[in-house]
């Protein structure tokens, strides 16, 4: 059960949503409905976090590869499972999903653990960083580590419920 429940999706503060939807109409998820119980809150952290999710210098790729592993760290099965329909869509293999999980030493998922870990790079993993993304793509990098780093925790706490019909995954490899 939940600690605290998302709001009903007919009750959503559509103005709440705006930076996300633009005014559309979204369909329902835990996540939208969790932040909608703060409309301030969600009007805030959605304008930035609609940034990193749709107008990011990073391939859509390779953002999803961050996002999944910062997902995989922190052991947040509702940022997992949105995340690897988002990967797939965006082009993720099984096969990168299994290097996520394992944490193998691929560039990204290096970043992402010095990152969550330290909440700085190495000299050596920045360098390698900088000969194949630009600073803006860097800065977006970071940001999206420390932005779905927050988004796992509040929705660890809350324990937020997956939405229906998702499954997180987790019984291939656990959370070991």
């Amino acid at each position: 059960m939940t600690r605290l429940p998302p709001v009903p999706y007919e009750e959503w503060d559509a103005e709440a949503l705006k930076p996300l939807t633009g005014g559309r109409r979204v369909p329902p998820s835990n996540a939208l409905g969790l932040l909608v119980r703060h409309p301030r809150l969600a009007k805030a952290f959605l304008t930035f976090n609609t940034h990193l999710l749709m107008r990011s210098s990073l391939p859509p790729k390779t953002r999803e590869l961050v996002v999944l592993r910062v997902a995989w760290r922190r052991r947040c099965g509702y940022e997992w499972a949105q995340h690897v329909l988002m990967g797939r869509q965006a082009g993720v293999t099984e096969e990168e999903l299994a290097e996520v999980r394992a944490g193998v030493g691929t560039l990204l998922n290096r970043a992402v653990d010095e990152l969550d870990a330290a909440s700085t790079l190495s000299d050596t993993t920045y360098e390698e960083l900088a000969k194949e993304l630009d600073e803006h793509q860097l800065m977006d990098l970071v940001f999206t580590v420390g932005a779905y780093g927050l988004l796992a925790m509040a929705f660890n706490t809350f324990e937020l419920e997956l939405d229906e019909g998702l499954d997180d995954g987790l019984d291939e490899g656990g959370f070991a």
